[in-house]
């Protein structure tokens, strides 16, 4: 059947919008959409992703995308959603709430073995923490034991990281925790880590009731020090290696 003049008129245009729309134009800025966009990238995305990177990749104004991220953790702080957005290591990452961590862990502990740090990588782990940067020897001389293979562990996960050299005899290397570090223990920072002074008042509060039943006092956080600096020096420093699941024995 021969096209009449209207048709033929017509083909012309509707192909050449169809290569236009194959030049991949800007995104839509309707904030439906445009909402639903930000919350698939954050979605889909491992790592957190700043206001910044969205604003780039997605070519729209930077106050529109933090206006938008601002409505979307406040929609999913609603208890309906079993899931959070919320601000860790300087982006935006999607979770689970805080108040739904044990039924979520029952369940993927269904599935597969968790993955666990021995005692000695959390010891390690802890030390590169509070005291970053830091030298392998100065963490030896802290935790009072040999931890090669458990510092190697830790890079190997990601957690820490080299940081240069000190400018002494030998220039060892420095190590200081990574952005992985803050994304796998849920900080937005290193300000957010507990204080010394918090942990020793919690170490307090536990031993106060078995100290009331012996009728003795609670031990100086200074005696305790010397008798875990004396426990580790009681172990062969080869069972303080990290057995990558199983933690060390006592």
């Amino acid at each position: 059947m021969k096209p009449t003049p209207d048709e033929e008129r017509e083909e012309p245009v509707i192909t050449e919008q169809f290569f236009e729309n194959e030049s991949a134009p800007p995104l839509d800025t309707g904030t439906a959409t445009l909402k639903a966009v930000i919350e698939a990238v954050i979605y889909i995305t491992d790592e957190p992703l700043s206001a910044a990177q969205i604003s780039t990749a997605l070519n729209q104004p930077p106050e529109v995308i933090s206006k938008i991220l601002e409505d979307l953790a406040a929609e999913y702080n609603k208890p309906e959603h079993g899931l959070t957005i919320r601000e860790v290591a300087g982006g935006y990452k999607m979770a689970t709430k805080p108040e739904h961590h044990e039924a979520v862990r029952a369940f993927v502990k269904n599935l597969k073995p968790p993955l666990k740090l021995s005692l000695a990588a959390l010891e390690t782990l802890a030390v590169v923490a509070y005291k970053q940067p830091i030298t392998a020897p100065e963490i030896m001389e802290i935790r009072g034991v040999q931890g090669a293979g458990v510092l190697k562990t830790l890079i190997d996960r990601k957690l820490v990281a080299p940081s240069g050299r000190k400018q002494v005899v030998g220039k060892p290397i420095l190590y200081k925790t990574t952005k992985e570090f803050l994304v796998q223990f849920g900080l937005k920072d290193l300000n957010e880590l507990p204080t010394l002074k918090e942990f020793e008042e919690l170490s307090k509060f536990a031993l106060e009731p078995e100290s009331e039943a012996e009728g003795q006092s609670v031990q100086e956080p200074a005696a305790e020090g010397a008798e875990t600096q004396a426990a580790d020096s009681a172990h062969d420093p080869g069972t303080h290696e990290d057995l990558e699941t199983q933690p060390v024995e006592e």
